[in-house]
Parts: structure tokens; sequence; C-alpha cells
């Protein structure tokens, strides 16, 4: 429990100070005054002024936020360098400023764990990395480590062979596996379930995976083309959440998060950092939807006045954020219900 809560504190920390010092420093750089830079909700725990801003740490350490002066045209108090009498241009730099440091987290942490681990590749051998749990494997008591010799008699040499075999199994048909862990050959039989998603049998084990030390530009090389393929692969999903519901059951909320962290960080800090960048990707393409009082929303009300040549009306702008946060609570409450069936129910 302690480690989750942890892990969970970190991860949630360290994205929301590169979010917001990604607002922070662009509203510094355009002559914006910030009244407060804060990591947390709540009372202060920590409070320091430096120049005319404030440097804070507060009690719930799951958000966090700037206090830039002028954001409400009403109130600003920082004349011409309030964020609302800067010119759009300067605040389309400060809006989109924090979902691009979430984009930049990622290649900085991917690089890290290329550096300090590598990076990994399936072994050719057919030996077992790791076995899904509850899945046939599994239940039949294969374990990681083990050597497989061979699928209905048939030899298996390599990792691809074994896969390919497995692939075109007929859902439901008994597989007879031969495997060698330590000095013992042991056989026993599986039933392989066939997956919708990839169209072919499974019995839930994942190959040895070996891993190849590079050097700094070629892991920060590496780091910019897996930030890429996973952001693309992250618009597919959310893609999919308007046109398969299915996929809908997958969304997480700050419960399954939470407890994500806590598993992730059993395995070890580099697992961690991974888990950190995916969320990071994830904060960063969230935060760019044209939703009301997400960033992107922003940006489209800066988009409008730079067309029209003047910022929406007050009641325009409260009633679209309202709008917005609407859809928020009813995107969290839907998260919840799948955090608490996936994890008190299941």
């Amino acid at each position: 429990m302690i480690l989750t809560i942890a892990a969970a504190i970190f991860v949630f920390a360290l994205l929301v100070l590169v979010h917001e010092f990604g607002h922070f420093i662009t509203a510094k750089m355009t002559g914006m005054r910030v009244d407060e830079f804060a990591i947390g909700f709540g009372p202060k725990i920590i409070s320091r002024k430096h120049g005319e801003t404030v440097y804070s740490v507060r009690a719930v350490p799951l958000g966090g936020f700037n206090d830039i002066a002028g954001m409400d045209p009403d109130n600003n108090t920082a004349g011409e360098r309030g964020f609302c009498a800067k010119p759009v241009l300067s605040r389309m730099i400060v809006i989109l400023a924090g979902s691009t440091m979430n984009f930049v987290l990622p290649i900085i942490l991917f690089t890290i764990i290329y550096l300090t681990l590598g990076v990994g590749r399936p072994a050719d051998e057919p030996i077992i990395g790791d076995v899904m749990e509850g899945m046939s494997a599994e239940q039949a008591g294969i374990k990681a480590g083990d050597l497989i010799l061979s699928v209905d008699g048939q030899a298996v040499t390599t990792w691809n062979d074994f896969t390919a075999k497995i692939r075109n199994v007929e859902p439901g048909r008994n597989v007879e596996l031969q495997y060698k862990r330590g000095d013992s050959i042991q056989t026993v039989t599986v039933t392989p379930k066939y997956d919708e998603d990839t169209k072919r049998s499974l019995v839930g084990v994942h190959s040895n995976v070996v891993y190849e030390h590079k050097s700094l530009p070629e892991s920060f090389a590496l780091a910019v083309t897996h930030t890429k393929e996973l952001t693309i692969s992250m618009l597919d999903a959310i893609a999919d959440l308007f046109k398969k519901p299915a996929q809908r059951e997958n969304l997480a909320g700050p419960i399954g998060i939470i407890q994500m962290s806590g598993q992730v960080a059993e395995r070890g800090f580099l697992h961690l950092l991974n888990f950190a960048a995916l969320l990071s990707l994830n904060l960063g393409i969230v935060n760019l939807l044209p939703v009301p009082v997400l960033d992107g929303g922003h940006f489209v009300n800066l988009l409008i006045e730079a067309v029209r040549g003047k910022p929406l009306g007050a009641k325009a702008v409260a009633y679209t954020q309202r709008v917005g946060i609407a859809l928020l609570l009813m995107l969290m409450l839907f998260a919840t219900k799948n955090d608490i069936v996936r994890v008190f129910l299941k």
C-alpha cells in the first residue's frame, strides 16, 4: 500500500510539475506576471517567494496550478503584463506549452530508459519471458524461463515458430506443449483462447526479452520515434472510444491509475518511468482536445478571437465552460465506475 501511494504521488507530481512548468516558463518569457506556481492543492506545506512569484507545495499532491495574473479580463491587476492584455499569439504559446511539455517528458524518460536498461527485443529462442494471469498457460503451470520444445509433437526451434503454431489453432481445441525446466522435460495440455482483436489464438505468454545498450544519440532518436508511434496509437485508441463502445470499459480513472502505479512500481523504477511517460502522453493528448476548460478549448477560443478580432463575450465563455465541466464530470464518473468494477468487483 505504501509503495502504491508513493508511486502514485511520484507519477502525478511529475506530470503536473512538467505540465505547469510549460505554462509557467512561457508566461515568464512572454512578459506575463505569475503570482504563484504550485504543485498540489489545498493548504500550503512549503511556500517561498522569489521575485514576484510564490513557489509552493500543497497538501494534496494530485494536481497543481499557475496563478497567472489577468486570466480573468474583469480582474486584471497586472495591467499590460496580464494574460488578457498580451497578443493572441503569446497567449496561444502559453496555453499550448503545458501539453507540449507532456510530449517532451516521454522523450526524456525513454532516452533515460534506453541509456540505462537498453532497448529490448524478443529473444529468438522459444523461452517464456512472462505468463499472463488467468490464461491457459498459467493454468497449465507454465512459468517464466521454461523452454518450449514442441507443439503437438512438432519441434519448436524459435519463438516465431512457436507463435506460428499456436496462432492458427482452432478455438476450443486442446494443444499439447512439451517444455524443459532445468533438467526436467514436461508435457502439458493447454486450450488457446481466440482473441477477436488480433484474430489469432493465444495461450497467454510473452517471449523472453534481450536488451541492447545504445549511445545517447541513438537513445534519443529511438525515444523520439517511440513517442511518435505511441501518440498515433493513443489517437487511434481515443477514436475507438467513439466507434467501439466495448473499448470504453478499458477507460481508467484516478483509482485505476493509482492501482497501476503500484503494480508497475513493484517491477522497478525504470518501469515506473515508462508508465509515467505513457500517462504524460495521455495527459498531453487529452488536454489538447477542443473541450472547454481544457487547454484545447482555450486554444479554440483564442483562434476564434484571432479571426473575429475580439474575444468571445463573457456569457459565451461561461456557457461553454459549464458544458466542458459537465462533459469532464461525466467522463470522470464513467472512468471511476470502471475503476470500481475492475478493482473491487472482479
